[in-house]
């Protein structure tokens, strides 16, 4: 009999009023996988973040934490679970070390072996050396690391951070993708975070797209953009909409317009594009030509662009 999932969730919807936030959402997550909730603003992945962490019960379908039911078993759930909300969740004026000793309160954790497990969570992460420090002191991507240590602290089988790199740079950013994937391969923990960032879901095992409530993808990140099945060919011209239609009816295939632009897929499109500019001299102002991303999946899954809906915030200095 094969073990259950790290996480699963199965036809799980979830409504505010008249609106659904998730839509029959299903996906499971391997134990010791390092999964991405990949979706823009609004896409869901924040109600699907509370319902994994028991703060909310859903509206319909279930959500299990190795077999726990986050609905029915909360606590059974939770004592699976490490939790690294968007938030920032650390009291400033307290050290490092005391923001720890103060989260393993609250777990039972006393004496020896809440002094043992601090020290091993600041050794863990990089921290030993700003044990003392005021985590008010400390640049936005420690703070972070202080945040994931305090997760890890009771020694959680699942890690679930939202947005983990709100805030931070990209050196910071990157810094955080290193211990996230040294927890997966050194301590076997499972590690679930929701992004809207596209070159952080690169670096997942596994990805599921979220959009409106919706799955729209499910897959490895390499897997999904081999859908795409050629490169990607963007076009400015003045009237886009009857460009479109003109390279459908001479060439074929499904071209689209997406924010204002033309956009198209083709195999070896860099021979295609000579003929294509060719076909109508004075039409298309500029050519953008790339392999597939993980936003052209989103396009080709959607209709629209990732970044419709609001901007990445600004980084914060790490």
């Amino acid at each position: 009999m094969s073990p259950a999932p790290a996480i699963e969730v199965e036809h799980l919807t979830h409504r505010y009023d008249s609106r659904a936030a998730l839509a029959d959402v299903s996906l499971s997550v391997s134990e010791g996988e390092l999964f991405g909730l990949l979706g823009p603003n609004g896409g869901g992945k924040t109600t699907l973040f509370r319902i994994l962490s028991t703060l909310l019960l859903p509206s319909e379908g279930k959500a299990r934490v190795f077999g726990h039911d986050v609905a029915r078993e909360p606590l059974a759930a939770r004592r699976q679970l490490g939790v690294v909300f968007q938030a920032p969740s650390l009291d400033r004026k307290l050290t490092t070390a005391e923001n720890l000793r103060c989260q393993g309160g609250l777990y039972g954790l006393r004496g020896a072996t809440l002094r043992r497990r601090t020290e091993e969570m600041l050794a863990r992460l990089g921290l030993a050396e700003r044990r003392d420090e005021r985590t008010e002191k400390l640049s936005g991507g420690l703070r972070r690391r202080v945040e994931i240590a305090k997760g890890l602290l009771h020694r959680p089988r699942v890690l679930l951070l939202d947005e983990p790199s709100t805030g931070l740079d990209a050196g910071a950013r990157r810094d955080l993708r290193l211990y996230l994937r040294r927890l997966r391969d050194s301590e076997g923990v499972t590690v679930f975070f929701t992004t809207h960032l596209l070159d952080e879901a690169e670096a997942c095992d596994r990805l599921a797209i979220l959009d409106r409530g919706r799955l729209v993808a499910l897959d490895t990140p390499d897997a999904l953009k081999k859908t795409i099945g050629g490169d990607v060919i963007v076009l400015e011209a003045g009237e886009p909409e009857t460009l479109c239609r003109q390279i459908a009816a001479r060439f074929g295939g499904e071209p689209a317009v997406v924010g204002g632009r033309v956009r198209l897929e083709r195999p070896q499109a860099h021979r295609f594009v000579t003929e294509l500019v060719e076909a109508f001299p004075g039409q298309i102002e500029s050519v953008t030509l790339a392999k597939p991303t993980l936003e052209d999946v989103f396009i080709r899954r959607t209709g629209h662009r990732f970044w419709e809906e609001e901007p990445e915030p600004a980084p914060e200095r790490a």
